[in-house]
Order: structure tokens, then sequence, then C-alpha cells
């Protein structure tokens, strides 16, 4: 993203131009990317895919046992719940609330959580956010976030004004920080 920044082109012909002239690879060696080096990569690729990935998940499908099915379902369901239900708490409870002890957080309803991803609200006085806790390794990427007609519904129907939410693009961004292990997001005008 930073050398497209740099070129902000108009059209894709430009983008590709102005990459070629100006795309160097990374590391001791600074050399000028070139068509031919994507190319290469696309044949690199291909072969991993089908020499090594491809016989691999195939064998992987053949020693699939139902067992492992089962157990797949079981730890997803019960072990990586639990765990990610005690880092919920554990960023709010052991975190949040002592770095902002103006503010109250309470777990969102089930609505909220089922169709918002918003796992605890935060108050400072009449007004209200909400926080949703995820793993730095998910890496989530809200610049774009647009909410869903159910969310907006689920939002007011819990008395919470959203016309911030769903203008939030034009007026504000997405600020990121690892906090406690995980990844935090929230929007910001800046202000």
């Amino acid at each position: 993203m930073e050398l497209i920044r740099q070129c902000q082109p108009s059209t894709i012909d430009e983008w590709e131009q102005w990459y070629f002239e100006n795309a160097f690879t990374a590391g001791k060696r600074n050399l000028k990317v070139t068509p031919a080096d994507l190319k290469e990569l696309g044949e690199r690729l291909f072969e991993k895919i089908t020499t090594i990935v491809i016989p691999d998940w195939q064998e992987a499908f053949r020693s699939l046992t139902l067992k492992d099915c089962e157990d797949y379902i079981h730890n997803l369901t019960i072990n990586r719940t639990f765990d990610g239900y005690l880092r919920e708490k554990s960023v709010v409870n052991d975190g949040l609330v002592k770095i902002f002890p103006n503010v109250v957080f309470v777990e969102s309803p089930a609505e909220l959580d089922h169709s918002g991803d918003v796992d605890y609200m935060g108050y400072v006085g009449e007004k209200a956010f909400g926080i949703q806790v995820k793993p730095i390794t998910a890496r989530s990427n809200f610049g774009n976030y647009s909410p869903s007609e159910r969310m907006k519904a689920i939002f007011t129907a819990h008395g919470f004004f959203f016309s911030h939410l769903s203008n939030q693009p034009k007026n504000s961004r997405c600020q990121r920080m690892p906090f406690w292990g995980e990844s935090t997001q929230w929007f910001s005008s800046g202000k």
C-alpha cells in the first residue's frame, strides 16, 4: 500500500507503469521488480501448490476420521469459546477498567454480541460505545467498516444512537493499539 499511496494513480495502467519503475525488492540487495519477477513468482506458486499443497491436502483428507471431526467441533465449541471468554474478561477487567476508571464496562446484551460483534459496552455518563476483543493474530481490518441493517436495528432497539457509526468512514478513522496481547480497535474523529 505504501507504493500505491506514493503514486496516487488515476488508472490501473498508470499504477502498473509506476510500480515497475519504482518497486524494489526488500533485503540486502534492493533489486528492481520486473514483470518477469512477478511471472516467476506465479510459476513458483503454481509449482508449490501442485506438487506440495494439493498432495498434502489429499493425504490429509484421505486420513480424516469421524473422531477428528468430532474433536475439532468439541475444541471449537468448548475450549476455544472458553478461552475467548476468559480473554475478553481479562482485557476489560484486568486492563481497561484500571486504565479508564471513569468508564463503566458492561458485558453486551446477547443481541449485540451475536449480530453486532460487540463484546462489551463502555458507558461514560449518558454516552456509550461498543468494544470487540480479538486476538492480535486476528488482524481484523475495520477501515472500511459498514454496519449491516440488522446491526443498526439491534443498536436502535437497545436505545443506542447509531448515526455516528453509519457515517464513520467520512469523518473518523480506525485507531488500533495492541493491549494485553490483544488487538484493540476504535473509531475516532481525531478530536
